[in-house]
């Protein structure tokens, strides 16, 4: 009997013991936020838990591109709840995106004192389906603009095509890219702007080049000679038809086609730390800057509001303008990137074009007689993916600024101002994918030994956000000390090495508001507290001041990491200065060819509804020149010259057209050019 009530006493006892523990594991239950740093600013979520465990999940701020953001706005908090798991895979192509929603739900989650350990172990993993075969005339790996263009065109001449996309969303490159493309308009130059004075001192200039100029390099380029005699011609003709009248009176715009060929080339030219010279290959640069406009013509039939000829406009201005580094006003704009490519795909579904995102391609397939006939591919879950091919593949997977390491490896360029963890503007899937699939059959490659470097890129995130600009021509660059240090109207790659000169290569861009540089004389009456401008100021990545006092201060305090508090005399001494330069339309100093964007510091400082900003800035990766050599047209060719059959390529993934520096602008121009190419040439076993 003492026993039995021994035995009683300590189940008793552990009874109450696992009582006392179950009232001390209390459940948790209640609303908690988390906030982390995302792309364009703070991710805000508030998570629901019941019962310790994650129920609900809703997005309290969230400023990311909305295309760009969509699938992993919606699948990982979705995996979070499915699986009670902070260990879920990141979006394809929103990878900082992805970052900044787990962590702000994690600390959400920390804030409500939950297992973050059982959480984090809780790993997710994928299950692939069995592997699968699809059949189809034309294959397009790439979802960005040269690869819906090429995609639209190839159902237009009356294909079946399927188009693969790497990232959770469509647009690539394309989807980031700002509305700047480059196209000769002789009628809008006619109609709606002014040949200003700095502009024909410039074409005077090329009037007065001698072919036998070193600096020009046709010692080892002489097929370029042509153009500048072409480029002469044009200008001549051009000053007979407006004999009498006067530069930035009543003497038109003026642009032509060897115009724009002759920067591709002079912009292009350079010279590679072995001594050898790179260039634009002419037949390409001769085909992209013919075939410009007629591109630009059929963007706007497919709804990309492209707007040219008389009713041409680029930054809600008449006319065109210069982005930074186009050398010269042929810029048009047309739709946004966050509406661009949802107008893109609805056209491409409309044509019949079936779109897989999250399916990368892997390897090219090729017969036995050496034609492409296909690809595989791989789906985000492992699902593995044949193609089979009637017609063949169009390559439009972009280029490889996303991967450093590769850009480094090839680099004869830059040297130590780049590195493995040098940062790019560039979606996280432009890896070089498709540059090495075309090298395993035997595909040459050509200019991977210069990338461009953004000048105007984030500080902190490398990408072209957080900082606020204008046009080229109007824009003031200025280094540590206050003072102007290069011709801000210069090729990027020129912009980039000076600023990288600079301490830790940081400069600064003074915005006044935005004016008309076919205008040059009309001062800039300073930006206000707009929306746009209230919030980078608040998300530290600006500063601004309702008077050049006001802003020299502001200066004081960090902004993307860095405080190099001007004075408001250093600031004032270097706009005055550069305000006079704009008055006799000559920059003494560095020779910007358009020269414009002159502040009336005392409009400003008298109003207080206005003001000036300036941005903190610094170059990062952001376009590869170099990729597989094409012909006019956009055929992938072989090591040996000859084309390889079934193989198209067009956009980023290629070489030849930009050599040793990209002008601004010319990039959209390439995809939709070759784009268009690429697809029809597929599309009819051209």
């Amino acid at each position: 009997m003492k026993k039995i009530i021994t035995m009683l006493l300590c189940i008793c006892m552990i009874v109450t013991l696992v009582g006392c523990t179950q009232e001390t594991v209390a459940l948790i239950n209640g609303t908690f936020e988390g906030t982390a740093a995302g792309m364009q600013g703070p991710i805000t979520v508030s998570i629901t838990v019941e019962d310790s465990k994650i129920t609900d999940i809703e997005f309290v701020e969230n400023s990311e591109t909305e295309t760009v953001v969509a699938v992993a706005v919606e699948r990982i908090p979705a995996q979070v709840i499915e699986n009670q798991s902070l260990s879920v895979d990141i979006v394809t192509g929103a990878t900082i995106s992805s970052y900044a929603i787990i962590n702000a739900i994690t600390k959400a989650a920390e804030a409500a004192g939950l297992d973050i350990d059982a959480l984090k172990a809780n790993k997710v993993v994928a299950t692939p389906k069995d592997p699968q075969t699809w059949d189809t005339d034309v294959l397009v790996m790439g979802g960005g603009g040269a690869g819906l263009a090429a995609a639209i065109n190839a159902a237009e001449e009356g294909a079946k095509v399927i188009l693969i996309e790497k990232g959770s969303v469509l647009g690539g490159n394309t989807m980031m890219a700002g509305a700047a493309y480059n196209a000769v308009d002789p009628e809008a130059q006619k109609s709606a702007m002014i040949l200003s004075k700095s502009q024909k001192d410039a074409l005077d200039g090329y009037l007065a080049l001698d072919p036998a100029d070193p600096k020009l390099r046709f010692d080892i380029h002489p097929e370029w000679e042509e153009v500048l005699a072409e480029l002469k011609e044009d200008i001549n003709e051009f000053y007979a038809e407006n004999r009498g009248k006067t530069a930035g009176v009543d003497m038109p715009g003026f642009d032509s086609v060897a115009l724009h060929m002759w920067h591709v080339y002079t912009g292009g030219l350079r010279e590679l730390a072995d001594g050898d010279w790179i260039a634009p290959r002419i037949e390409l640069a001769r085909k992209f800057a013919a075939d410009a406009l007629d591109a630009f013509v059929w963007m706007g039939e497919v709804g990309l509001e492209a707007s040219y000829g008389a009713d041409a406009q680029y930054g809600g201005h008449p006319g065109t303008g210069t982005v930074l580094g186009a050398m010269w006003p042929r810029t048009h704009g047309f739709m946004s990137g966050a509406e661009r490519i949802p107008q893109l795909e609805k056209v491409a579904r409309e044509n019949g074009v079936e779109i897989y995102t999250e399916t990368r391609g892997t390897e090219l397939l090729v017969d036995a007689s050496g034609r492409v006939v296909g690809a595989k591919a791989e789906q985000v879950d492992g699902t593995q993916i044949t193609v089979n091919t009637t017609k063949g593949v169009v390559l439009a997977t972009g280029g490889y600024s996303a991967n450093a390491a590769m850009v480094k490896s090839y680099d004869k360029y830059w040297g130590d101002d780049l590195s493995d963890r040098t940062l790019s503007t560039n979606m996280g899937t432009n890896k070089g994918d498709g540059i090495i699939m075309a090298q395993e059959i035997g595909a040459d490659i050509t200019g991977m030994e210069v990338a461009q470097m953004m000048p105007s890129s984030s500080p902190v995130k490398g990408t072209m956000t957080d900082g606020i600009w204008a046009d080229a021509g109007e824009q003031l660059w200025i280094d540590g000390n206050g003072k102007r240090f290069v011709n801000e109207y210069a090729e990027r790659d020129v912009l980039a090495k000076a600023s990288l000169a600079l301490e830790n290569g940081i400069f600064y861009i003074i915005y006044a508001g935005r004016g008309d540089v076919g205008k040059p004389e009309e001062l800039l009456k300073g930006t206000d507290y707009n929306p746009r401008v209230a919030g980078m100021v608040e998300g530290g990545h600006v500063w601004y001041g309702k008077t050049l006092a006001e802003l020299a201060e502001a200066t004081k305090t960090p902004a993307a990491g860095v405080a190099p508090g001007f004075s408001e005399e250093q600031l004032r001494a270097t706009i005055e200065k550069y305000n006079s330069y704009v008055a006799a339309q000559r920059d003494d100093d560095f020779g910007k060819d358009v020269i414009a964007g002159a502040i009336d510091l005392d409009y400003i400082d008298a109003n207080d509804d206005v003001g000036i900003v300036i941005s903190p800035r610094k170059a990062s990766l952001h376009h590869t020149m170099g990729g597989v050599a094409i012909d006019t047209e956009a055929r992938v060719i072989n090591k040996d010259g000859n084309v390889i059959p079934g193989l198209w390529a067009a956009g980023e993934v290629t070489g030849g057209i930009h050599a040793g520096n990209r002008l601004g602008g010319n990039a959209i121009t390439d995809i939709f050019v070759f784009g268009r190419i690429a697809g029809i040439n597929a599309a009819t076993g051209k």
